[in-house]
């Protein structure tokens, strides 16, 4: 059986303030309206809500607002990373999500790893477009560049040091 009921505050899986759901009356029961979640439905209670929900559409566009301006800083943004690869151009290393969050996070704009959605690690040299999350509907790309800084494979000294080696004159 559903119960009727009025989200008192912004909830990330059931609505915003001010929203009408309808959720098991369980559900409702123990948890939406002892925790202060939920108003149960009445016309009193639409009347009660109403400011809250004007007040909390307001933030959620000031929110929206800061977060689109943070969005188009992103969007402006490019990183790059100096990473040590073999003779082939694969990487020893690899650039990550967290790198790569870091690395925004030291030119002043904040954001976590799991906001960057780099499908797996940048393993190879090259030029990237990284998405950010921003929002629940904002997305931004981050421009990523991997130069190489190029390492001698241990097989290659040992190779010089043969062919000097043959170079000499044996004293046979």
């Amino acid at each position: 059986m559903k119960t009727k009921l009025i989200l008192r505050v912004d909830h990330a899986v059931l609505g915003n303030t001010g929203d009408v759901i309808e959720v098991a009356s369980g559900y409702a029961r123990n948890h939406l309206v002892p925790s202060g979640l939920a108003y149960a439905y009445s016309e009193d209670a639409v009347l009660r809500i109403e400011k809250k929900r004007v007040e909390a559409e307001q933030t959620r566009a000031a929110m929206r607002q800061d977060m689109e301006s943070l969005a188009k800083r992103l969007e402006s943004l490019s990183l790059t990373f100096e990473e040590k690869v073999s003779g082939e151009g694969h990487l020893y290393g690899a650039v990550t999500a967290k790198r790569i969050a870091d690395a925004i996070s030291d030119q002043g704009l904040e954001t976590s790893e799991a906001n960057v959605r780099l499908p797996e690690p940048i393993r190879a040299v090259g030029e990237y477009e990284v998405p950010i999350h921003v929002h629940a509907e904002i997305n931004a790309a981050v421009k990523v560049w991997v130069v190489g800084d190029e390492v001698p494979t241990p097989e290659e000294p040992a190779a010089e040091d043969a062919e000097e080696a043959s170079e000499e004159p044996s004293e046979a």
